[in-house]
């Protein structure tokens, strides 16, 4: 199994200090991302071919996310919003790499898989209406009165030749592409998983879990394993999805602990959370 990234360092408390008393008294509205991973002692991870950071909204698991995407360069599809410190705190941290990095790697965002969707779901409402324009088309030519006059009618022709020889349904399948609906939501947001990560590469996936549903999730965990195991993929990932949580062989960091240490899945808060709640309906099952 594959690992890109070794190692990787954020600035603690004290680095932060020593810089800001070397800055220019100024106002600024943020510090982002300064104060989110010291606050909790968050130093260091050492990585697996699939490691997770988990804990919950406000940890800074996505925050970590980032800053390892814009340390690594790795590419990203939609914009990521920095604050004026931004910069000058990933320059503060340090990477150690294992191997190169490949091309393909990339950090995939819930913003991401969402434009992804609405792209679809924008696609199909211009093929309905497509469709709706072809029906009439086809109804207009088929039983149209229409006779060539000059070679001008020609493609005209063609038309009418072409609805008269076709039932409704093939001449609309004919003219249309394929309609994507076949895809619900779930099945778009999975599929855009597995049309981006390849093979050799390091992949950063900020909850994936989003849009997906638990058999998806499933899903979703079974071709990271093998994508990690087989197809020399390296793997970090912020989740608090349990599905997610219980990969075979991944490195936990919870972020909710201070300071910030490794622990199996099954001793998570969450997933306690849910076992305990499963366990006590257990009888209606």
């Amino acid at each position: 199994m594959v690992v890109f990234v070794g190692e990787f360092s954020f600035p603690n408390e004290d680095i932060e200090v020593d810089f800001f008393m070397n800055i220019k008294r100024t106002c600024y509205d943020s510090f982002y991302p300064f104060k989110v991973l010291s606050r909790n002692s968050f130093e260091k991870i050492i990585f697996e071919p699939v490691t997770i950071l988990y804990g919950g909204n406000g940890s800074g698991k996505s925050t970590a996310l980032h800053v390892i995407a814009e340390k690594t360069g790795v590419q990203r599809d939609s914009i990521y919003n920095k604050s004026n410190f931004y910069p000058d705190y990933v320059n503060m941290c340090g990477m150690q790499l294992k191997a190169g990095i490949p091309e393909n790697s990339r950090i995939i965002t819930s913003d991401d898989v969402f434009d992804y969707m609405l792209n679809i779901r924008n696609l199909n409402e211009g093929i309905d209406q497509k469709r709706e324009e072809l029906f009439e088309e086809y109804l207009d030519a088929k039983y149209s009165q229409f006779q060539m006059k000059s070679m001008a009618d020609y493609e005209r022709l063609k038309r009418v030749n072409t609805a008269r020889s076709k039932t409704q349904s093939r001449f609309v399948r004919s003219e249309l592409i394929d309609n994507v609906r076949e895809y619900s939501n779930g099945e778009s947001a999975f599929l855009y998983f597995t049309e981006k990560i390849g093979d050799h590469g390091l992949y950063i996936l900020d909850e994936p879990e989003n849009s997906l549903s638990p058999k998806r999730q499933i899903e979703l965990v079974k071709f990271i394993e093998d994508s990690a195991r087989f197809f020399g993929c390296q793997f970090i990932i912020s989740t608090h999805s349990p599905f997610l949580l219980s990969m075979r062989d991944a490195k936990i960091y919870n972020l909710d602990e201070k300071p910030v240490r490794v622990q199996r899945w099954t001793e998570l808060e969450n997933v306690r959370t849910y076992y305990e709640f499963f366990k006590g309906h257990e009888n209606k099952f």
